[in-house]
């Protein structure tokens, strides 16, 4: 995506290369499970508001309707919900149907929809398998943890997402 050059993805460091590369594996991630392509673009696209984990932003929040209109609404609100989220408040009860969702940006609680519950957690496990895959350290530090996270996401997740959760994130648990 041309966006993600001009806006300096590419010069970006980030675990196994580049900001753009670790995108890239995202996507391609995500199309290997069979996800819908809104899912994919976002996972394209999920760092660009930066995130709980990766504060480094290629925009702000405030243009959200400039990424809108070059992914399409759907893949720029999951986006924009992945971005947002304050995984210290939310990861605990995210699995849970009425669970709170914290925005980081705003400070404000809602309860997404079961799809939008769905597109978070995956989106959410291909980026973490992504960091495992390209760094045995943080494996080797957050694979206990990731496995525990996603095992009591199971329900929201795909089973090749599930699959690759165990497979990958095992390897680091001792």
């Amino acid at each position: 995506m041309v966006l993600l050059r001009e806006l300096g993805a590419a010069d970006i460091a980030h675990p196994g290369g580049t900001l753009v590369a670790h995108l890239q594996r995202v996507r391609g991630q995500l199309a290997v499970w069979g996800a819908r392509p809104a899912l994919q673009v976002a996972g394209l696209c999920h760092a660009f508001y930066g995130t709980d984990g990766f504060p480094t932003a290629l925009l702000s929040p405030d243009s959200r309707a400039e990424l809108a209109e070059v992914i399409g609404a759907e893949a720029e609100a999951i986006v924009y919900l992945y971005a947002s989220c304050d995984r210290k408040a939310t990861y605990p009860t995210l699995a849970d149907a009425d669970g709170a969702f914290r925005n980081r940006f705003t400070g404000r609680l809602h309860t997404p929809e079961p799809q939008h519950r769905r597109d978070f957690a995956e989106l959410s496990a291909a980026n973490e398998l992504d960091l495992a895959r390209v760094d045995p350290a943080f494996r080797e530090e957050w694979g206990a943890g990731l496995l525990a996270l996603f095992t009591r996401f199971r329900h929201l997740l795909s089973e090749p997402a599930w699959s690759d959760c165990r497979t990958v994130l095992a390897a680091g648990v001792r």
